[in-house]
């Protein structure tokens, strides 16, 4: 009700990031130091290759150059919000939608005995996420004094880069509408209720899967999801429990999905250690799946049950 669920992830991520500046504070790593230094320089290289002779910026860190690194975030939860909480510009939005009956499949699939509405394509070419995002960078953009060249440039490298993994979520996408759709999911999911309320503890590593494989939280939920939700019913455990399970072993996961280590190593000028990071994260992804599928355990539960609404 106060905050829009696009932004969960966004203001997760900016909380996380402010914890790690305040207790960097109190607390450095052993080596930190000669990283940064090798990183710094790594860095500094890379620059000069890139600008040719041009000399890179080295000087310090303003309050002014660290809110345009951070203009890009506070924007798109300005944006999301005014999109998301204000109803008139939420129905405005959700106006410009575009509904399509998918051909051979509107009225032939069936729920409760009436045309299924997830054989219904919503177009949202306005108010779909992606959309808002591109609005959102079309303002970056003029804000950064990027002309319209620079922006298509920076525009199509992000697409050439995030071509494979987009094509991995719409594949598995793809596939979790077929077993959704043919029933193969339900039917997984009355088969694996055999194990009864243990299941609970065993929950959260189907999302770690998941999430740890194709590199997406949203891939694993749009594939465990509905399974999740009718082993809970079969059980009599709640589906919601299970399916936040689902989602919360997928962010577990996440650390140790390749598509997000390599982004990782690329990020802080480590191309190449994707191997080391695994090493180094197995473990610590290992321990709080662990965690977690004990909470979930203890949550279906009376012992923690009152947490779950």
């Amino acid at each position: 009700h106060f905050l829009s669920v696009e932004l969960t992830d966004i203001v997760a991520a900016l909380a996380g990031l402010a914890a790690g500046v305040i207790f960097l504070r109190f607390w450095k790593p052993k080596g930190g130091e000669a990283a940064l230094e090798r990183m710094g320089a790594e860095r500094l290289t890379e620059n000069a290759a890139d600008v040719g002779d041009q000399a890179p910026d080295t000087s310090g860190l303003t309050g002014g150059r660290i809110f345009m690194a951070m203009f890009p975030y506070l924007l798109v939860i300005v944006i999301f919000s005014i999109a998301k909480l204000v109803p008139a510009v939420t129905q405005w939005l959700a106006s410009t939608d575009i509904r399509v009956e998918w051909p051979g499949l509107y009225g032939n699939l069936l729920s409760g005995g009436e045309a299924s509405s997830s054989a219904v394509y919503n177009f949202q070419w306005l108010s779909g996420p992606g959309s808002l995002l591109l609005i959102t960078a079309a303002i970056v953009a003029v804000v950064y004094r990027l002309n319209i060249k620079e922006f298509f440039v920076e525009l199509w490298g992000t697409i050439f880069k995030m071509r494979w993994s987009a094509l991995t979520i719409a594949s598995v996408l793809a596939l979790a509408y077929v077993m959704n759709q043919s029933g193969q999911t339900i039917s997984i999911g009355t088969w694996i209720a055999g194990v009864g309320t243990v299941f609970a503890f065993l929950s959260p590593i189907l999302g770690w899967l998941g999430t740890a494989v194709t590199g997406s939280d949203t891939s694993a939920n749009a594939l465990f999801a509905t399974l999740q939700q009718t082993t809970g019913q079969n059980i009599g455990i709640s589906d919601t429990l299970l399916v936040a399970a689902n989602t919360s072993g997928g962010v577990v996961g996440k650390m140790i999905s390749p598509q997000n280590l390599a982004i990782a190593a690329s990020a802080v000028g480590l191309l190449g250690s994707e191997s080391r990071l695994f090493r180094k994260m197995m473990p610590w992804s290992i321990g709080l799946l662990l965690l977690l599928c004990l909470i979930i355990g203890l949550q279906s539960t009376p012992v923690l049950g009152w947490m779950v609404p």
